[in-house]
């Protein structure tokens, strides 16, 4: 009972901060590893798809009423990343996560110092004109986010909201709404795999959910309220969380 608790915890902290700018495995997977060191892996991935599936749902609806999303860029990213991430969780066991760590670290640095200095990045939107071009994008991006949440996932909604930043002009604010989308479609996808093997513990993954959904509300409704400049703050911090864990990891 008392895991549970913590763990219940940990899923309200993680539903707020990955509804506003992603990055909630950062908080709950490695709580989970923490809290159950006996169990395999691939019983607490599942149940952790589980529990961000929730809150994940919770925040696309309220995305939804309330910041306009573009759909002709977000549903081919999504299909894509739907796929590709079942693909990811299916290869999960046989592929070395640890090659895998210095590749993203590297990565999310040279995001971090990007939109550090890069100082008006995802302030404002300014629309492009959405093409067969930018529908190609789209799916390339859904595509290779998708595989890489389904196989490793940390930082998969960042680098969502940063490719939707860069790539089409959106503000952070509408770019975390469609990174959400897209993480629902990877999540939906993982479980896919996930719950037929008996790789979901429900005991603790339901009340671990009913928190997640409950941050993920206040973590939405925050984001909405404060704008794109405040989502552009906890993405910069959440980058910093990023490389520090990453990079612990690689050192241990």
């Amino acid at each position: 009972m008392l895991t549970t608790l913590v763990l219940c915890g940990f899923a309200f902290c993680a539903g707020l901060i990955d509804a506003a700018v992603g990055g909630g495995g950062l908080i709950q997977l490695p709580a989970l590893f923490g809290a159950l060191p006996q169990t395999s892996s691939a019983s607490l991935l599942g149940t952790n798809k589980l529990v961000s599936i929730c809150g994940t749902s919770l925040a696309v609806r309220t995305y939804l009423a309330r910041v306009k999303v573009p759909w002709a860029l977000v549903l081919p990213a999504a299909s894509a990343a739907f796929v590709l991430s079942f693909l990811g969780a299916a290869a999960v066991s046989s592929l070395p996560q640890a090659w895998l760590r210095p590749f993203v670290l590297v990565m999310v640095i040279v995001m971090a110092i990007y939109t550090f200095a890069k100082k008006d990045f995802g302030a404002i939107r300014r629309p492009v004109v959405i093409g067969r071009r930018e529908r190609i994008l789209a799916v390339v991006i859904g595509g290779a986010i998708g595989f890489y949440d389904g196989l490793f996932g940390p930082g998969a909604g960042s680098f969502l909201i940063f490719l939707f930043i860069r790539c089409f002009a959106l503000d952070f604010l509408a770019a975390s709404a469609s990174a959400k989308f897209v993480n629902l479609a990877t999540n939906l996808a993982a479980l896919v795999f996930f719950v037929p093997a008996g790789k979901v513990l429900y005991a603790i993954a339901l009340p671990m959910a009913a928190c997640n959904v409950a941050g993920a509300y206040v973590g939405t409704r925050v984001a909405v309220a404060r704008g794109a400049g405040f989502v552009r703050v906890l993405f910069l911090c959440l980058l910093v969380a990023l490389i520090a864990k990453l990079a612990f990891d690689m050192l241990r």
